[in-house]
């Protein structure tokens, strides 16, 4: 027996669960689920394809080859053609396989909110690049902004299934492109302490970027001691060549000690081959190629191995991020990597919807799942994202949120145990009650085993209809309004933030 503070009086078992209800269950599937129950490759048919894959690299090799990485590349035993291009010998391919970071930390500047990424486990995250955002009040899209930018940065800070913030929109309203990379850094710092990505579009910008997390980390070397914000680049231009700009990025990236996302975007039909098989095949063979190119810089370097394969329609040459062919060419993707014993990033919920409507719950649900699970370790683009990723939603965001609830607790599976197969439970209901709405093994479940929604509609029709018969777009509508009123996060100090604003053009 126990004394409840909020009732003054003693009470038992039952009482003190009804008060423990009333807060609320802690959340029985949390982030980090163990995945990798979909396979939709066999083993022979992963060896096939990487064995392929590194004969592409092998024999045609990589055009487009900057003279800085030309020279570390040739230097670790890449050899030049006469042609230009310049082939990754399979010893090199798979000592870079070999001795790459297979697990590391994303840090948060909130250590409670690291991320350790890699082995089996699962975390659903943002990406993207939408310029154009679903706004709350008309329903209709707009220009994405800097100050759409920071709403959805404290917008996520309080969805607890979003494990990681890479900026979701490009903010249109900032031409310079200094400016628009110190400002999406300067969102983050502000509105968030879980882990961060960005990107950088010049290497140039890296440098003047890092003084502004030095700030935010406590002073001059102490981001690169613990760092809290990992680069999205993208160094390999599909089909098989590299890309200046971003290798230089790769460099920069290295030297401040910036974990880093190498994604792969080849589109099936125009970058990359149409038929699934060759896909996958060009597909890792460009992921490789910057895995390699990493190592030559410094072998084991935290990089996420992130092979995403996106689709487009043959019909009309448009991107589709919602089919079945996405789920599925993700999910051998986050299989592939896995296999390899790379830390797995893919793609999902990047629907072509433009509205909160069936077609936005059937392609979110049916790719996210399947990533899931597949075991890819870091999913991207999960949250919020709209229009074949041109567009983003507030609505979105706390819908999605509420998907991957439901993903982590089917990836969490059926624990088998003496109690929870429940003999004598059985036993007791059949001969007593007949019903097991009292019994103690329900409500030691309640808490354990469920995920309750708070978005999803469970009542009866007449009772929807009393209360003002809200679609799912009402109510994430308000429920995304209540925490833009209510969460204003300052996770800058006055000081911190008066540095920055001296040393950066700030514009919000």
């Amino acid at each position: 027996m126990t004394r409840d503070p909020q009732l003054g009086r003693r009470q038992g078992g039952r009482k003190n669960r009804i008060v423990k209800r009333r807060v609320g269950p802690a959340n029985p599937a949390p982030p980090g689920q163990v995945g990798g129950q979909y396979t939709p490759l066999r083993a022979e048919d992963m060896q096939r394809i990487y064995d392929m894959a590194k004969r592409l690299l092998a024999d045609l090799g990589m055009g487009e080859v900057p003279a800085r990485l030309g020279r570390d590349l040739e230097a670790a035993g890449a050899v030049l053609r006469d042609d230009g291009r310049i082939r990754l010998p399979e010893p090199l391919v798979e000592a870079a396989v070999a001795q790459a970071a297979k697990q590391f930390w994303l840090h948060g500047r909130d250590a409670e909110r690291s991320i350790l990424v890699g082995g089996d486990a699962v975390h659903f995250g943002t990406g993207g690049a939408a310029v154009q955002t679903l706004d709350l009040d008309t329903g209709r899209y707009r220009p994405s902004t800097l100050a759409d930018l920071h709403d959805f940065t404290r917008l996520q800070d309080c969805l607890p299934n979003v494990s990681w913030f890479t900026r979701c929109c490009v903010a249109t309203d900032v031409a310079d492109n200094f400016d628009l990379d110190v400002n999406t850094a300067y969102a983050l710092l502000r509105n968030t302490t879980k882990p961060v990505a960005t990107s950088f579009t010049l290497a140039s910008h890296v440098a003047p970027i890092v003084e502004m997390l030095d700030i935010a980390a406590g002073g001059p070397g102490a981001f690169a001691e613990r760092p809290f914000l990992k680069a999205h680049i993208s160094p390999v231009i599909s089909p098989m060549r590299y890309g200046e700009d971003a290798v230089d990025v790769v460099y920069e990236c290295v030297k401040h000690n910036i974990p880093m996302s190498c994604i792969t975007a080849a589109q099936s039909g125009a970058t990359a081959p149409a038929t699934l098989a060759g896909f996958l095949v060009q597909s890792l063979a460009e992921t490789l190629a910057s895995l390699v190119m990493v190592h030559v810089i410094q072998p084991g370097f935290p990089m996420v191995f992130s092979n995403w394969p996106f689709v487009i329609d043959l019909r009309s040459g448009a991107f589709s991020g919602g089919g079945g062919e996405t789920a599925l060419l993700n999910a051998a993707s986050a299989q592939i990597s896995n296999w390899l014993g790379l830390p797995s990033g893919v793609a999902a919920s990047m629907t072509d919807a433009k509205a909160v409507d069936a077609q936005y719950g059937v392609e979110k649900g049916l790719t996210a799942m399947a990533a899931g699970l597949a075991g890819g370790n870091l999913i991207y683009e999960s949250s919020g994202m709209t229009a074949s990723l041109l567009g983003v939603s507030f609505e979105g965001f706390v819908l999605d949120n509420e998907m991957h609830a439901a993903i982590y607790r089917t990836l969490r599976g059926v624990e088998v145990s003496e109690e929870t197969l429940g003999y004598d439970t059985i036993c007791d209901v059949v001969l007593g009650e007949g019903h097991f709405l009292g019994a103690e093994q329900t409500q030691d479940a309640m808490e354990r085993d469920f995920v309750y929604p708070k978005l999803a509609d469970r009542e009866q029709p007449v009772t929807w209809a009393e209360t003002g018969a809200l679609t799912a777009w009402d109510r994430a509508r308000i429920e995304a309004r209540r925490i833009l009123y209510t969460h204003h996060p300052r996770y800058l100090s006055a000081e911190q933030d008066a540095a920055i604003r001296a040393r950066f053009p700030i514009l919000l």
